[in-house]
């Protein structure tokens, strides 16, 4: 699902960040305003009662994210962490070992009661065996597990691409699942050992499933290969791929859905950045709780029986045009009139909050905003009006072929731009 500008845009960032660092004037005059800010964000976090309304003001512009400011605002924004400083102690080991708890119910128990029925001749022969129907066999189960698995394993191995991130070793591998002293079967080799490796299941949201060879459909080598880690070690992919496992096995109603993986993906980089190395090593626990309640948020997105209510995605495509409609008539019908549907280019916007539209530092600055906003996703509505606004006048000159180019590959990089363009529309209602 990524858009190949994304790769050209990676690289026009890091010539800019080079220029940065050999010490841009323009950087260095801004540097008072950005050291001022982060002074207020230290004033409105000390505080022994966060006011929210403080908080979200400041956030609304961009969080900074030296001394690991952006992790905790987030973590407070997305209603992990209360508001009293008091409690988030407690609350935050309370909540690491439940995930622990997690880990062992769902990861490491499954895999030992495979590896005890594969070994006692009784249990596989009367108690339960690979191909009992029974709906309620532990089998049965597991197999069922694993084609979730596999769908979350193809996604993740591939989530954003145009860094190395997600490919390299995490300084804190789970080492409640690495234990060297019992070899416990990871989500990797649980992959690699699945009787359904041989085939690759992909389930689109008409609820069409495909079976195919993973060869004839393999992303170029460079996506498909990753570098074997030694034995103790994991890529941080590996660790997305066990949140999302563990919110599918709590979450059956829901499960697994293809673009998951763009959410949780910018949550746990944040996270796993963290310069506090005291919070970066839970960064697993805490990015599964806030993806957890984001997801509460927008999971309806993801429900294709939802998408024709008022909840659904359908109805919030429709309010994008009819926002539209209200600001810019003339754009509006340009859009009417050459059939673009909101379809064609909304759903992903919204879906996946603009994750695949911008690089990775722009969406989480997007992402701030978003987070902080009282109606988040009533502004995201906007933010998506405001994209379309800013390029009217190619949309206005464009055929059909041209504008959806420009929609499925938005051309603007400055999200500053979007975002305050997004804030005057709010603001004119």
């Amino acid at each position: 699902m990524s858009p190949p500008h994304k790769a050209a845009k990676h690289r026009g960032a890091a010539a800019a960040e080079a220029v940065e660092a050999a010490g841009d004037p323009e950087v260095n005059t801004m540097s008072s305003l950005h050291k001022s800010r982060i002074a207020d964000f230290q004033d409105v976090l000390k505080e022994p009662t966060i006011v929210l309304e403080k908080l979200r003001e400041l956030s609304f512009s961009g969080i900074p994210c030296e001394g690991g400011l952006r992790c905790l605002c987030w973590k407070i924004l997305l209603n992990y962490l209360p508001l009293e400083r008091a409690s988030w102690t407690s609350i935050l080991a309370k909540q690491r070992e439940l995930y622990s708890q997690f880990l062992r119910e769902m990861i490491i128990q499954p895999g030992i009661a495979k590896a005890n029925m594969g070994v006692s001749r009784e249990d596989v022969t009367f108690e339960d065996h690979p191909l009992n129907p029974n709906p309620d066999s532990r089998w049965n189960t597991y197999f069922k597990d694993n084609e979730v698995l596999l769908q979350i394993d193809k996604d993740v191995r591939r989530l954003c691409p145009d860094i190395s991130f997600f490919q390299r070793a995490t300084e804190y591998p789970c080492l409640l699942i690495l234990d060297p002293q019992n070899e416990f079967e990871t989500l990797r080799k649980r992959v690699e050992q699945t009787t359904l490796k041989s085939q690759t299941v992909a389930r689109n949201r008409s609820g069409v499933t495909n079976m195919s060879s993973p060869h004839k459909n393999s992303a170029p080598s460079s996506l498909n290969e990753y570098e074997v880690l030694p034995n103790g070690c994991e890529a941080h992919w590996e660790v997305v791929e066990r949140i999302l496992f563990i919110y599918a096995k709590l979450n059956p109603g829901i499960a697994y859905v293809q673009g998951m993986n763009e959410i949780v993906g910018p949550l746990y980089y944040t996270f796993a950045t963290d310069p506090n190395s005291e919070w970066k090593e839970h960064a697993e626990a805490d990015t599964f709780f806030c993806f957890t309640n984001l997801m509460a948020e927008i999971r309806d997105n993801f429900i294709k029986s939802l998408d024709d209510s008022q909840c659904g995605i359908t109805y919030k495509m429709e309010k994008v045009y009819s926002t539209l409609k209200d600001r810019d008539m003339e754009l509006y019908l340009k859009l009417q009139e050459q059939n673009i549907k909101p379809q064609f280019f909304a759903f992903r916007w919204l879906t996946l909050l603009l994750s695949q539209e911008f690089l990775l530092p722009d969406v989480i600055r997007i992402w701030d905003s978003l987070f902080a906003d009282d109606n988040r996703f009533d502004f995201l509505l906007l933010v998506c009006c405001a994209m379309l606004i800013l390029i009217r006048e190619q949309l206005l000159e464009g055929d059909f072929t041209v504008n959806m180019r420009l929609l499925q590959d938005y051309p603007i990089t400055d999200v500053c731009q979007i975002l305050q363009k997004a804030k005057e529309l709010q603001d004119s209602k």
